[in-house]
């Protein structure tokens, strides 16, 4: 069943730190949601975002592009850098989903953004704010 309809490509990245671990759960989880995902597999610390295929997947990424990921431990462990390569990628317009962590995931904070710009518009009447907002709210589309 999938959640959300995309328009770009659809990615599944599923990380492993060592070989005893098993990838298989992530893949089905992130399958069963996309069946069309084209799931990239790496086997590296979740310590650096330094990951040689994640790096990979991340330069080919568009805009209207989707990660998915299992959880949000699968695409960094380190608060810091998790929050900047969100920031990033929100900014090029790439969606990222978190199958456990639903909350987090793009289009939940796109809208939040857009319902807090569309009520600040409401509350406003000034042509002057309601240019600067329109502006905003273009750009987050």
């Amino acid at each position: 069943m999938i959640i959300e309809k995309y328009t770009g490509k659809i990615y599944g990245y599923a990380r492993i730190s060592t070989p005893k671990q098993s990838i298989n759960r992530q893949i089905t989880n992130i399958k069963e949601r996309y069946p069309d995902a084209v799931i990239i597999e790496e086997q590296y610390s979740g310590t650096t975002v330094d990951r040689p295929a994640f790096n990979s997947l991340i330069g080919r990424l568009n805009e209207g592009d989707t990660v998915v990921f299992d959880e949000v431990s699968r695409m960094s462990r380190s608060a810091d850098e998790g929050i900047r390569l969100y920031e990033e990628l929100f900014d090029r317009g790439v969606n990222l989903v978190y199958i456990k962590e639903p909350h987090i995931n793009t289009d939940v904070y796109r809208s939040k953004l857009n319902r807090k710009i569309e009520k600040i518009k409401a509350d406003t009447g000034s042509k002057a704010t309601d240019k600067l907002l329109n502006a905003i709210f273009a750009a987050l589309r």
